[in-house]
């Protein structure tokens, strides 16, 4: 099947997925970007090397990360209720709006409360996406599909790197101003709410159920239940070393010795450009992951990626390294994060359609509960000082995930035994 057959409903769909991800990641990294100096200003001292500063950034990660969870499930379940494209143009309002709100921040709890609401809709939005893909493109397009969409979300974060770079004077002395740009996402509403129609299998479905709508506890029922259980573990333990890497790799190449003296601008820009590098990488990753669904199936798929994970982190945090050194091996973990495009159409399918973005929702993004706790953890527990260590800690969950992930259903097509 050539991309000549696509229709333009697919095309829609498509095109709206992937945009409606690629603000995700601008909207959901802006923070990443700045959150060092703009929590240090909100505390009110005067270096970014102080314990508050990471104790308190943490607990907005951690916030944020909780409010994904909740989003997920929340605006899933709204998924299969009002329906895909409704919905995602309610995610995209969400986190444009509130992300744009947190440059009115000030205090930390107003930064955390405005990275929690901007999360629901970020958390939603990822769900609502994948469904619509998985139900309105053919199956056999899926490992690529996902590789495709998980780079609109690295497209979205090498966008809040070039915003950066571009405000770089003005986020320098008030990091505040960089969420601004998190207001642009809502612009797609317009469009999508105009363009893009409700999938033929969701309005089937629908009808097929009228007086008996599947409810959020059938996910706990049947042969359902092995399922949202297993998946739950997987993510719950591979979102947790995800997002400790994510989130204290940048403190910890930035309180390296060599580094730890220079300026706040030349800080900034080692952030940008270590982001930018583990993004590229990560791109690279997400069709190293579709390549590897294909020739091995899903399953076993998210099980290599999460080992390799697993070994990159080993390598890279396993020995003390010099700042010039740590730079370049950081591509290796990033280049293992395309495990997480292999979710985004494996899981969907995996529940019956009124229950696909509940299903999707609540398992993949109640995970982000744990990893949130984690983060929270090793920002509290953390050797002062001593990153290195933490982020070594913390990649050693990918092995569990990877032997969780083995575990995992078989997903077969009998048009397209390939992709199982």
């Amino acid at each position: 099947m050539s991309l000549r057959s696509v229709t333009s409903d697919q095309w829609k769909s498509g095109v709206a997925a992937w945009l409606g991800w690629t603000f995700d990641g601008l909207d959901m990294h802006l923070y990443t970007l700045v959150y060092a100096p703009f929590v240090a200003q909100l505390l009110g001292v005067q270096s970014t090397l102080d314990p508050s500063v990471g104790r308190y950034a943490s607990l907005i990660q951690g916030g944020f990360l909780f409010g994904w969870a909740i989003g997920g499930a929340f605006f899933g379940r709204v998924g299969d209720v009002l329906g895909r494209s409704r919905t995602l143009s309610l995610t995209v309002l969400t986190y444009a709006l509130f992300t744009g709100l947190s440059c009115l921040a000030h205090a930390w709890w107003h930064l955390l409360a405005f990275r929690f609401l901007a999360a629901l809709g970020i958390g939603g939005e990822w769900a609502v996406g994948a469904s619509l893909l998985a139900e309105t493109w053919p199956r056999r397009w899926r490992p690529w599909l996902a590789a495709v969409l998980q780079t609109g979300v690295n497209v979205g974060i090498l966008l809040a790197v070039v915003a950066n770079l571009s405000m770089s004077s003005i986020v320098a002395t008030e990091p505040r101003w960089i969420f601004v740009v998190g207001i642009l996402p809502a612009l797609l509403v317009f469009w999508i709410r105009r363009a893009v129609p409700e999938p033929d299998e969701w309005h089937e479905a629908k009808r097929a159920a009228i007086g008996e709508p599947p409810r959020i506890r059938d996910l706990f029922r049947g042969e359902v239940r092995s399922v949202t259980l297993l998946v739950i573990l997987v993510c719950a333990v591979a979102l947790s070393a995800h997002w400790a890497f994510m989130f204290w790799h940048q403190l910890a190449f930035k309180n390296l010795p060599d580094v730890v003296g220079q300026s706040a601008a030349a800080k900034n820009a080692w952030g940008t450009k270590l982001l930018a590098l583990i993004i590229i990488a990560s791109t690279v990753g997400n069709f190293v992951a579709a390549a590897l669904a294909r020739a091995i199936g899903y399953k076993r798929a998210i099980a290599a990626m999460c080992f390799g994970y697993f070994v990159s982190m080993c390598w890279v945090y396993g020995t003390p390294r010099a700042h010039a050194e740590l730079f370049w091996w950081l591509a290796l973990p990033g280049l293992f994060q395309g495990v997480f495009a292999l979710f985004t159409m494996y899981l969907p399918p995996l529940f019956p359609t009124l229950l696909r973005t509940t299903g999707a929702g609540f398992c993949y993004n109640i995970g982000r509960v744990f990893s949130a706790a984690g983060v929270v953890f090793f920002g509290l527990f953390q050797r002062l000082g001593d990153y290195r260590l933490t982020l070594l800690w913390a990649g050693c969950l990918f092995l569990p995930a990877a032997l969780f992930a083995l575990l995992l259903p078989d997903l077969r097509d009998a048009n397209d035994k390939a992709v199982a």
